[in-house]
C-alpha cells in the first residue's frame, strides 16, 4: 500500500470520531466559559476534555503528516489544518469536511454544487461565529472599560464582524480581544466572497442556459 492509498484510509477511518470529537470540544469549551458559577470539578472536566480533543486533533496531524510522506511540503498543502491545530476554536469547521467525507462515502452528493458551496459556507459562517464570540466575551467579560459584558453582546459584535459592517457600539478592548476580531474579520471576508462568487456563477449559468434554449429553433 502507497503513501497515497494509506492516507486516504486514515483519513476515512477518522473523519466522523474527529468531527464528533470537534463539537465536544465546542460544547466543553462553550459551558465552560457560559456557566462560570458551576462546581470547580465540573470546570476541571470539561477543560480535559477540550484539551482530550485538542490532543487527538495533534496526533491526527501528526499522523496524516507521517503517512504523507511529503515532509514540510504537508504544512503548506494542509494549511487550514495547520491554523486549526493552532488556533483550536476553529476546529469546528471540521464538521463541514467531515460532512463532505461522509456525503462522499455514500455516492453523489445530493446538492448541487453551488447549493454545497452556500451550505457549507452557512454552517461555517455559523460555527465561526459562535466560537468566536465564545472567545471574545471570555476575554472581554472581565477588562477594565470594556463594553463586551454579556454573551449576547459578544454574538452581537460577533454578527456584524463577520458581516464587515462594524456598527462600532461594541468594540473589543484587550489584545486578545482584537486579535480573534482580525481572524473573525478575515474569514468573513472570505466566506462572503465565496457565497458571493458562486452565486454569480450560478445567475450567469442560468443566464446562458435560457439564452441556449432561446436560440432553440421551435418544434413544428
Amino acid at each position: 500500500m502507497d503513501d497515497d492509498s494509506r492516507l486516504k484510509d486514515w483519513e476515512q477511518r477518522t473523519d466522523l470520531p474527529l468531527g464528533i470529537a470537534s463539537l465536544v470540544f465546542l460544547g466543553s469549551y462553550a459551558v465552560h466559559v457560559l456557566e462560570p458559577d458551576l462546581p470547580e470539578a465540573v470546570h476541571v472536566l470539561l477543560l480535559s476534555l477540550t484539551y482530550l480533543t485538542w490532543a487527538m486533533f495533534a496526533v491526527d496531524y501528526a499522523v496524516r503528516w507521517r503517512l504523507s510522506g511529503a515532509g514540510p511540503g504537508f504544512v503548506r498543502r494542509h494549511w487550514l489544518d495547520t491554523v486549526v491545530l493552532v488556533l483550536p476554536l476553529l476546529r469546528p469547521v471540521r464538521v463541514v469536511r467531515t460532512y463532505e467525507a461522509m456525503q462522499r462515502r455514500h455516492g453523489e452528493p445530493r446538492m448541487g454544487l453551488h447549493a454545497r458551496v452556500a451550505a457549507y459556507s452557512a454552517l461555517s459562517i455559523s460555527l465561526l461565529g459562535f466560537s468566536g464570540a465564545l472567545a471574545v466575551y471570555q476575554a472581554e467579560r472581565s477588562a477594565p472599560n470594556a463594553t463586551i459584558r454579556t454573551f449576547g453582546d459578544s454574538l452581537w459584535w460577533t454578527c456584524s464582524t463577520l458581516s464587515t459592517v462594524g456598527y462600532g457600539d461594541y468594540v473589543p478592548v484587550t489584545t486578545l480581544g482584537r486579535f480573534i476580531a482580525v481572524g473573525l474579520m478575515a474569514c468573513g471576508l472570505a466566506l462572503l466572497g465565496t457565497v458571493t462568487g458562486s452565486f454569480s456563477s450560478w445567475m450567469l449559468q442560468r443566464f446562458d442556459l435560457g439564452e441556449d434554449e432561446n436560440k432553440r429553433p421551435p418544434r413544428k
